[in-house]
């Protein structure tokens, strides 16, 4: 079963989605957000390329494990893709997912410039692959 991860940020959406059998991650685009349904659009696009039957969406919640305003954002969005594209979408606890990604990126010497162009997708790819790695212990 394909999945799609999605990190939902205020200016670019990181995609990645998985393999058929749902055991890795591979980052796909940064939809940068524009208009207000042309995100939407994309995604739709994206998920019938790819075949995509889950979505993932990153859940930013703080530092104790209440949901703040940004969280509130995501649930919001989370909710729009279910209605949009009739798919089971779920919410993924993405702390710390971006400074992980901003670190990976760091460490293999990426410059500064093109990390902000990737960063995005290297979290939805942290993302999908922490939920998929969840769901495979159990």
């Amino acid at each position: 079963m394909k999945l799609m991860g999605l990190d939902y940020g205020d200016r670019r959406i990181g995609v990645a989605v998985s393999d058929d059998l749902g055991w890795t991650a591979q980052g796909v685009e940064v939809i940068d957000r524009q208009r207000e349904s042309s995100e939407l659009q994309r995604i739709a696009k994206l998920v019938e390329q790819y075949a995509v039957e889950e979505i993932v969406v990153g859940l930013p919640k703080n530092m104790n494990g209440t949901i703040g305003p940004r969280g509130e954002i995501c649930m919001v969005f989370a909710e729009e893709l279910r209605a949009e594209l009739n798919l089971p979408v779920h919410l993924w606890d993405e702390r710390l997912t971006t400074v992980s990604a901003q670190r990976t990126l760091i460490e293999a010497d990426v410059s500064r410039k093109k990390r902000k162009g990737v960063v995005d997708k290297v979290a939805a790819v942290l993302i999908l692959q922490n939920y998929m790695d969840s769901k495979s212990k159990k």
